[in-house]
C-alpha cells in the first residue's frame, strides 16, 4: 500500500500530465502543489512510485507520467466524482426535455455526452428484455389487414403489420386489444409468451385463427428486438488527442466500427453501477489506449441499457464520470416520464 503522501504525489502527477499534457518534473510538482514536503522528498516519492510501476519516464523527457496502473490507482481513490455546475445541469436539462421520442432521446444523448466530456459518446438503447409493456394498439388498415403497435415502458415504439386469415370485425378487434392488454401491460416482455398462449381458445373459433397470427406477430417482435442496438458520435473528438495513441489511431476507429466490442466495453447491463476500464484492462487490443466510462441508466431503480464515453487513458476521470452519470440520471428521468 502507497502512503497517503505519495499518492498525494501520484494524484498531482496526473492532475498535471492531463492539464498540460507535458511529462511531470518534481520541481514542476512541488510549484504547483502544496505537498508539504522538499522536492528531494518529492524526487523521492517519485523514484518509489515508478519502481512499483504508477508512473514511468518517456524516453524523450526527464519527466514522468502515469501508466495504467496508475491511473488505475487514481480512480479508485477519487474521494467522489467531480459535481456538475448548475449552468450545465441546466443545459442538460434543456437539450434533452425537447427530444420527442426515443430515437431523438438517444441521438440528443450522444451529442450531448459528446460536447460535454470532448470524447466519443456511446449509447445502447434499451434494451426489450428488461423493458415491460406500456400498451399494445390493433388498427384496422382492411377488412383482413391490422396494424400492431407495440409501446414499451422506456418509450420503444415497435410497429407491425398483420395480415389475417379472415376478415376482423372491429368488434372482435376492441374485444382483443382489451383482453391483450389486461394480460400484458406492466408486464415483462420475458414473461409475455406464457401470459398469452392459451388466448385464441377464450374467442369464438371463427376468429380464433386471427387472434392466433396476430400473437405470433407480437412474440416475433419480442424475439426480433431483443438484438442490441447503439448510437455513437463524437469520433471527431479523438482526432484531438493524435499524440494519446503511441502509434495511430486507426485501431481504435476500427475497434469502434464493431458493435459487439463496444457493447462488452460497456459491460453487463446488470452492473448499472459506474465502471471505468483503463487501457489494457480493456480485453480488445485496439482500445488498449483508452479508456472507458460507463454506467447503467433505466427508468426506475433497474437499469435497462448502459451509456458512456472511450477516450484516451488521458482523461479527465472526475469530470468525465460526473458528466457520465448526471446525463444517465437525466436520461432515466425523462424514461420515467416519458
Amino acid at each position: 500500500m502507497l502512503s497517503e503522501r505519495r499518492l498525494e504525489v501520484l494524484r498531482a502527477i496526473v492532475q498535471d500530465y492531463v492539464g498540460t499534457e507535458e511529462p511531470v518534473g518534481s520541481k514542476a510538482l512541488t510549484e504547483r502543489h502544496k505537498l508539504g514536503v522538499s522536492p528531494a522528498t518529492v524526487r523521492n516519492d517519485m523514484a518509489v512510485l515508478e519502481e512499483e510501476g504508477f508512473i514511468a519516464q518517456p524516453h524523450t523527457s526527464a519527466g514522468r507520467i502515469p501508466t495504467d496502473k496508475g491511473y488505475r490507482l487514481f480512480v479508485d481513490k477519487l474521494a467522489g466524482v467531480k459535481p456538475l455546475s448548475s449552468p450545465e445541469r441546466r443545459a442538460i436539462q434543456n437539450f434533452l426535455d425537447g427530444a420527442v421520442d426515443l430515437d431523438d432521446v438517444v441521438a440528443r444523448t450522444v451529442r450531448l455526452l459528446a460536447q460535454l466530456t470532448r470524447q466519443v459518446a456511446v449509447v445502447q438503447y434499451p434494451s426489450l428484455t428488461r423493458s415491460t409493456v406500456r400498451h399494445v394498439e390493433l388498427l384496422s388498415l382492411a377488412p383482413a389487414r391490422l396494424m400492431l403497435v407495440l409501446i414499451t415502458d422506456t418509450g420503444r415504439v415497435e410497429q407491425r403489420h398483420v395480415d389475417c386469415p379472415a376478415p376482423f370485425g372491429e368488434t372482435s378487434l376492441a374485444d382483443l386489444r382489451a383482453r391483450l392488454n389486461s394480460r400484458v401491460v406492466g408486464r415483462r416482455f420475458t414473461d409475455v409468451p406464457q401470459l398469452v398462449q392459451d388466448l385464441p381458445e377464450s374467442f369464438e373459433p371463427d376468429d380464433r385463427g386471427t387472434v392466433s397470427t396476430v400473437l405470433s406477430t407480437l412474440l416475433e417482435t419480442l424475439v426480433e428486438e431483443t438484438e442490441e442496438r447503439l448510437m455513437i458520435g463524437g469520433t471527431a473528438n479523438l482526432t484531438r488527442f493524435g499524440h494519446d495513441f503511441p502509434l495511430t489511431i486507426r485501431p481504435v476507429l476500427e475497434a469502434l466500427e464493431e458493435q459487439v466490442v463496444l457493447l462488452k466495453l460497456l459491460g453487463e447491463v446488470k452492473d448499472s453501477g459506474m465502471t471505468v476500464r483503463i487501457g489494457h484492462e480493456n480485453a480488445y487490443e485496439g482500445l488498449n489506449s483508452t479508456s472507458v466510462v460507463a454506467v447503467g441508466y433505466g427508468s426506475g431503480d433497474e437499469a435497462v441499457a448502459k451509456l458512456g464515453v472511450v477516450g484516451p487513458t488521458r482523461m479527465d476521470y472526475p469530470g468525465t464520470m460526473g458528466a457520465v452519470r448526471a446525463v444517465a440520471r437525466y436520461v432515466g428521468q425523462i424514461l420515467a416520464e416519458s
